[in-house]
């Protein structure tokens, strides 16, 4: 289920929503749909949208995780990377899966392959595609409040760097220019990487564009505060 809520600042908005929704930080993703810095005469202002982890009613959801209590972690873990490894060989590819880290409420997960190039497929969209078969698995494991990640070859961090490099670029270009931007179609996590990257930049407004999980931010100029 999906939700949207407003406030000045991003952690205002996800209090208001951790409050509204009567859940903790850990039941929900966040994305940011717009960002605007605030001014002399203007307000800030960020949209977000809420991802509900799980739309199972909580007496169900509740009995669902105590069952699933006896799943010691480790014998989790090891169920996860055994499913990862399976659903890789089952594409044609050999592949050695590892635990990357374990950092509240998120596990890292490593996929060693001479195919890596692949797994990752154009923009990561391959990777993407595993890790979502990776958090579902995970959910029916009952650890919906797990989110996995999986990386390869160091992928997503060099995607994170490429990403605010190029969203400082762009912003030069739009200040320069004073005109808008439309950036090239992302996912949740990478949306939110530019919307944080140029939030403090008090001339330049942000906002997501487009339906589905790969959208469009728009980097727009708005002026001096």
């Amino acid at each position: 289920m999906e939700y949207e809520f407003e406030g000045r600042t991003e952690e205002e908005a996800i209090e208001t929503a951790a409050k509204e929704l009567g859940l903790t930080r850990d039941g929900f993703d966040v994305e940011i749909i717009e960002s605007q810095r605030g001014g002399f005469l203007k307000k800030g202002k960020t949209r977000i949208k809420v991802h509900i982890k799980s739309s199972v009613p909580k007496k169900v959801e509740k009995k669902r995780l105590t069952q699933a209590s006896n799943i010691r972690d480790s014998e989790f873990e090891e169920k996860l990377l055994e499913f990862i490894r399976l659903v890789v060989e089952n594409m044609g590819y050999s592949c050695k899966v590892s635990l990357l880290f374990r950092e509240n409420q998120k596990l890292g997960i490593k996929l060693d392959s001479d195919s890596a190039a692949i797994l990752i497929g154009k923009k990561g969209k391959n990777l993407d595609a595993l890790q979502l078969l990776a958090n579902v698995y995970a959910g029916h494991l009952g650890k919906e409040d797990v989110r996995v990640i999986l990386d390869s070859e160091n992928y997503r961090i060099r995607r994170e760097e490429t990403i605010v490099k190029m969203a400082y670029e762009i912003a030069e270009k739009v200040r320069n220019t004073k005109t808008s931007v439309l950036l090239e179609p992302m996912n949740p996590f990478e949306r939110r990487i530019v919307h944080t990257t140029l939030n403090d930049i008090v001339d330049l407004e942000t906002k997501s564009e487009g339906d589905g999980l790969y959208k469009q931010v728009r980097v727009m100029y708005r002026g001096p505060k």
